[in-house]
Order: C-alpha cells, then sequence, then structure tokens
C-alpha cells in the first residue's frame, strides 16, 4: 500500500521564476533539512534520467533520480541508495515537486510517496511514526522552498 505526505504552500514569485529554481537540480541543497551537499551524476543534469547524490549532516548519502519530468509542472524523482532499492524503512520511496499558477504566484506541492518493508511491522511502523514524522517534513521542504525561493536566502537550517 502506498502512502503519501503532502504539503501545499503559495510561493510570491510568477511561476516562471520558481520553475527556473525548481528545475536546477542542485538547488536542494538550499531548502531540504540536514543536506550537506550535492553532487550531479553523469549524465542529463535536467529532465527525465537526470540524476544526483545528496549528502546528509550524519556522513550518509541518498541518490536521486528523475523518473518524470512536465516542464513547468514538475517532476517525480526516485530515492535510491546506489544501485539499489529506498533506503530502510522504505521499500518504495520517489519525492514529487508540483507547481501551477496562481495569479501572480506559484502554488507549490511537494509530496513523498512510498511503500514501506518488513510487512506488518513495518505498516504498524508506518502508522505510528514515520508518516507523521514524513507529514512534519514534507510540510518543512515547501516551507523552507518557499523562504529560499523568495529571499534566495538558503533556509534549509533556519525554518523551523
Amino acid at each position: 500500500m502506498t502512502t503519501e505526505a503532502t504539503s501545499t504552500i503559495d510561493i510570491d514569485l510568477p511561476l516562471e521564476k520558481s520553475w527556473e529554481i525548481l528545475r536546477d537540480f542542485t538547488q536542494a541543497v538550499h531548502y531540504v533539512p540536514n543536506l550537506t551537499g550535492c553532487e550531479l551524476h553523469p549524465g542529463p543534469v535536467e529532465g527525465k534520467g537526470a540524476s544526483r547524490r545528496v549528502f546528509q549532516k550524519n556522513g550518509k548519502f541518498l541518490d536521486e533520480t528523475v523518473t518524470h519530468w512536465q516542464e513547468k509542472q514538475g517532476f517525480v524523482i526516485r530515492l535510491h541508495e546506489g544501485d539499489g532499492p529506498a533506503p530502510a524503512p522504505f521499500r518504495e520511496a520517489c519525492f514529487i515537486y508540483k507547481i501551477q499558477p496562481k495569479g501572480e504566484k506559484t502554488q507549490l506541492t511537494t509530496t513523498m510517496s512510498y511503500t514501506v518493508r518488513f510487512g506488518l511491522l513495518g505498516k504498524l511502523l508506518d502508522k505510528l511514526l514515520v508518516k507523521k514524522a514524513l507529514d512534519g517534513a514534507v510540510n518543512k521542504i515547501a516551507r523552507n522552498m518557499k523562504s529560499y525561493y523568495e529571499t534566495g536566502v538558503p533556509s534549509n537550517k533556519t525554518i523551523s
């Protein structure tokens, strides 16, 4: 069963400017909490197949590859470790960024979509811990993106 954590927020920028920032696959380090760096993998730098490795404060890394791209609308990235699956506790995980115009502003929707490992135990952990934590994390990413997009100041360490 797939579970989703979603957050929607308005950014005080027109769609074109928001898309200009969103499409730059190196920008996540400025708004995703606990990231310390980002390296693009060889290949495309945007669009389907673009891939990056993001480095986390805890010394670990995560690979992210674009599986779906819609110009000026958003994209989906699959979360994985190297050639393997998503990190535990996930069996599969992806992050979805969607934007659409809202007058002179941009409406941003961020979604983490995932399935958990470990059978019934995983489902219980998801219900008790994982989903609640991801609801907060996805909301924080959206708020950090709004702050970063509107000010140009990295927000991954300052917005709580």
